[in-house]
């Protein structure tokens, strides 16, 4: 995994829209990434644990959050945005891959702006919050998902399917509320077996896929005391190797951070043509 700095991020990401969809994994995710987009800093604790704020490293939360009610339940909603001169990233937190609340997220796409990129993760709460027998009904909600997003986004659109990372063998968290608690044990198993169909299904609708799940099987020092959630340094992580991986799906060299400013630039886009969306 190469290491990607602020300066590469913002030549990699320059006049893109990215899209982060997903539990509050994703929210870290969206948060590093603005993050990254600003500086070399790292998130921290405070800003991870964090939900629904009003304002985020020059974000902002257009709905749901505080501007609602707070809770821990399957109807949460947190929208957020990240806007400068030349970069765009928003982020939908979702509990379940396909829903009436995913498909206005579809309508979102289909009448607004088009994403550059898409990544998203929906696992945790899809197999512990709806069903106790999950699987069909995960399968099901897997294929209206990735079926629904080819007809609204465009071909050249990049979606990234992100495996669910590891779970302790003791967890606790929003999701985990007292009705499910006795699953608690069987759910690191249950994320595998759902990694593998969502993994294969997002394979058959020719998604990426990258599998933190097997990135971060001997990282588990960065796990956090919840079973759950990562640190900071996991995440810069997870950036890096989402960057690294969105660079090789356009054909972009990502350069040595030690080089020159100059030089850097003429190495990131050698021989580089995708079409730039300005959304200015």
């Amino acid at each position: 995994m190469k290491t990607v700095r602020h300066q590469q991020a913002c030549q990699l990401l320059h006049n893109k829209f990215v899209v982060v969809l997903g539990d509050s994994i994703q929210r870290g995710v969206y948060k590093d990434l603005v993050l990254i987009l600003q500086s070399d800093r790292y998130l921290t604790q405070r800003q991870l644990k964090s939900k629904g704020e009003m304002s985020f490293e020059q974000d902002c939360l257009v709905e749901g959050g505080c501007l609602n009610h707070m809770n821990n339940g399957t109807e949460y909603r947190e929208v957020r945005q990240f806007q400068s001169d030349h970069h765009l990233v928003r982020f939908y937190f979702v509990t379940r891959v396909f829903s009436q609340y995913m498909e206005s997220i579809m309508e979102d796409f289909q009448q607004g702006l088009k994403p550059d990129v898409v990544i998203i993760n929906s696992c945790v709460w899809d197999i512990s919050r709806y069903n106790s027998n999950w699987l069909e009904d995960y399968q099901e909600n897997l294929h209206r998902f990735f079926g629904e997003l080819s007809c609204v986004l465009p071909e050249e659109t990049l979606v990234i399917w992100n495996l669910t990372m590891p779970l302790g063998k003791s967890i606790r968290g929003g999701f985990l509320v007292s009705e499910i608690e006795h699953k608690a044990p069987q759910l690191r198993y249950d994320v595998i077996e759902a990694n593998f169909y969502s993994g294969t299904l997002a394979d058959a609708y020719q998604r990426d896929v990258l599998d933190l799940h097997f990135h971060f099987r001997f990282s588990l020092q960065h796990r956090t005391n919840d079973g759950v959630h990562w640190n900071a340094v996991a995440h810069r992580s997870i950036t890096c190797l989402l960057l690294e991986h969105i660079a090789q799906a356009w054909g972009v060299l990502l350069p040595d951070p030690l080089r020159t400013v100059g030089e850097e630039r003429s190495c990131l886009f050698p021989n580089f043509h995708h079409s730039i969306s300005i959304w200015l």
